[in-house]
């Protein structure tokens, strides 16, 4: 059975909360309160009864538990003022006191079958418990809710309930079952070990398709503030498996014939083409953008790739600096950003292109802002909104931001451009050698321009001209001409005054030519 209460439906089978044909990310210990409470809304439900009925008897704190009921409403569309479903009687307990309608439930099958059509989709499994204490099962528990619900800020990914029977951590995983109950491509699994004051949390990402182990990773930590460990151990699990996410499903994307595409394919394959960052690639990556808006004219991450596209082809000289193609890019960034304003994703491309070929730089600042408090896990976006605010002048927040995508995923295939952002901050705080630390770090992972670009700025203040010499020849190298006014037209367009006029001083001091 279904219950239905207002827009929401409350699969307790399947275990899916829905609002209209939406599924709500949810944690799995706040569903089974929230089931719990909806299947017993005859009667006001004491903290003994939650206590046995959702955590097996074991002894949760009230502050826990307050987080789990505060989570229940928000999925719901409740809050603690309201209390429109779900009412708190005080010294009593609580009920849920919604007005309840049974329907007949789906097959998980089909449930599962349908979600993988729309989205890629993750299924987070129970953690085993490998301490000694059978006490710290909540602390596992909440670990893998405060997990679920990061991951869940992925609004290009779906979050699968998991599976009803995988009820305790000693089950083994049968991954094709698995995989056939909650319709999931990935599922993450992972065990927590306590041991006095030290924590160690060791995660696994697993394809169902072909078994293959996309990524694993091992954190440690103090067990000083029990929910501030949950928080940062889930952002630093989110952050880092969201860019072997998207390498995967490009992958994926790429694998399928050419006959077989929809917009979301054409999408994926636009940003492998990206990714090449070759001209032939990105005069391809837009055809393919192209492709996917006429199939949905109203495809909101084909508009942003289309605008960050031609961001890059402007960037590097293969399109005219003023022109169709970057009036183009303009327009896509903006129409992403009105159409696609709840996707953290398609904001900060957008956000990017929009600084870059547009200056306008309130309004990047605006969507990368945004982006990142509908995900504040998103490494990518901590590091595009790096690049902008070092461009806008504000070198603090821009390393300050910077640093923290780089804490949240240290091996990102982004991080050229947050060592980027990191340079040009720290040239325009006349921090040189540090700056030049960052340009270094940015050409070893790109070898690209705008690295290059601050170390012969930096290296010019540093008066280390043989130095700055090596980064002329690789600039011409690059088909760039390494003069004072071509450098400063590879800027951004509108960057602010302060921080070209810094740049364009080192240059001078490393007796670049004006040109």
């Amino acid at each position: 059975m279904v219950l239905a209460f207002g827009d929401y439906r409350l699969d307790i089978a399947c275990r899916e909360l829905r609002r209209g044909d939406e599924l709500i990310g949810i944690a799995p210990k706040v569903f089974d309160l929230l089931a719990y409470l909806v299947e017993q809304r005859h009667r006001v439900v004491s903290k003994d009864d939650l206590l046995r009925a959702v955590w097996a008897g074991r002894i949760v704190s009230e502050s826990a538990l307050t987080t789990r009921i505060n989570a229940a409403r928000r999925a719901i569309g409740d809050d603690g003022t309201g209390q429109r479903l779900i009412r708190t009687f005080r010294r009593k307990g609580i009920r849920f006191i919604g007005e309840v309608i049974e329907l007949p439930g789906a097959p998980a099958r089909i449930l599962g079958s349908m979600a993988l059509l729309d989205k890629p989709s993750i299924a987070v499994l129970p953690f085993r418990h490998l301490s000694a204490d059978p006490d710290q099962e909540y602390f596992v528990d909440g670990i893998v809710e405060e997990i679920t619900t990061a991951i869940a800020r992925f609004t290009w990914l779906l979050v699968m309930a998991r599976p009803s029977r995988l009820t305790t951590k000693d089950t083994r995983i049968n991954l094709k079952q698995t995989a056939r109950e909650t319709g999931a491509r990935y599922l993450l699994e992972g065990s927590v070990r306590k041991t006095g004051n030290r924590v160690r949390i060791g995660g696994r990402l697993i394809d169902t398709e072909t078994g293959a182990h996309i990524w694993s990773e091992r954190f440690d930590g103090t067990l000083e503030d029990v929910f501030d460990l949950q928080d940062r151990i889930a952002s630093a699990v989110a952050g880092a498996i969201e860019p072997r996410l998207r390498r995967a499903e490009i992958a994926r994307a790429n694998s399928k014939s050419t006959e077989n595409l929809d917009a979301y394919d054409l999408y994926l394959r636009a940003q492998a083409q990206a990714n090449l960052r070759t001209e032939a690639s990105m005069i391809e990556s837009v055809r393919l953008a192209r492709c996917a808006l006429e199939l949905d004219p109203l495809y909101a991450p084909a508009m942003a790739r289309l605008a960050l596209s031609q961001m890059m082809r402007r960037s590097r000289h293969w399109v005219a600096d003023l022109g169709p193609d970057v009036e183009e890019g303009i327009g896509m960034a903006r129409q992403a950003i009105a159409v696609g304003g709840d996707d953290p994703w398609v904001l900060d491309l957008a956000g990017l292109a929009l600084a870059t070929l547009a200056g306008d730089y309130e309004n990047a600042i605006a969507a990368l802002d945004r982006a990142l408090v509908l995900n504040p896990n998103f490494a990518l976006g901590f590091g595009h909104r790096a690049l902008v605010l070092a461009y806008f002048n504000r070198p603090e927040a821009a390393i300050r931001s910077a640093e923290q995508a780089i804490r949240l995923s240290p091996f990102d295939p982004a991080m050229f451009a947050f060592c980027e952002a990191l340079a040009l901050a720290h040239l325009t705080l006349r921090r040189y050698s540090e700056g030049l630390g960052w340009a270094e770090a940015a050409i070893r992972e790109n070898s690209g321009l705008p690295g290059l670009r601050y170390k012969l700025s930096l290296c010019g203040h540093l008066d280390r001209f043989e130095e700055a010499r090596q980064c002329c020849c690789r600039i011409r190298e690059a088909r760039a001409e390494p003069t004072v006014t071509a450098l400063v037209r590879d800027m951004p367009r509108g960057v602010a005054a302060e921080v070209a006029s810094h740049f364009i001083e080192g240059l001078r001091k490393a007796q670049v030519p004006e040109g």
